[in-house]
C-alpha cells in the first residue's frame, strides 16, 4: 500500500489490533499491519492501514465485532 488514500487505525492492545485484522480478513477487507504512528499515543505498537475506500466498511465491521479502535488522525 501506498501512503496516498491509506486510514491508520490504532488499538490499545496487541490483542485488539490482531483481532481487527482477523475480523477485516473476514470480511474481505484488505488491511496491512503497520507500527503505530509515534504521535498517536496508542498503547500499541501496531495499527492498520487501509485504503480510504475500504475505510468506512472497516469501521462499521470492527463495531459491530466489538473491537476498540480509534481512527489515526482522528
Amino acid at each position: 500500500m501506498t501512503d496516498e488514500g491509506i486510514r491508520t487505525y490504532v488499538f490499545d492492545s496487541t490483542n485488539g489490533a490482531l483481532w481487527a485484522e482477523e475480523v477485516a480478513q473476514s470480511a474481505g477487507i484488505p488491511v496491512e499491519v503497520v507500527p503505530s504512528p509515534p504521535d498517536s499515543d496508542a498503547l500499541c505498537d501496531l495499527a492498520l492501514a487501509v485504503r480510504s475506500v475500504d475505510g468506512q466498511a472497516l469501521e462499521e465491521v470492527l463495531r459491530h465485532e466489538g473491537v476498540p479502535f480509534r481512527a489515526w488522525p482522528h
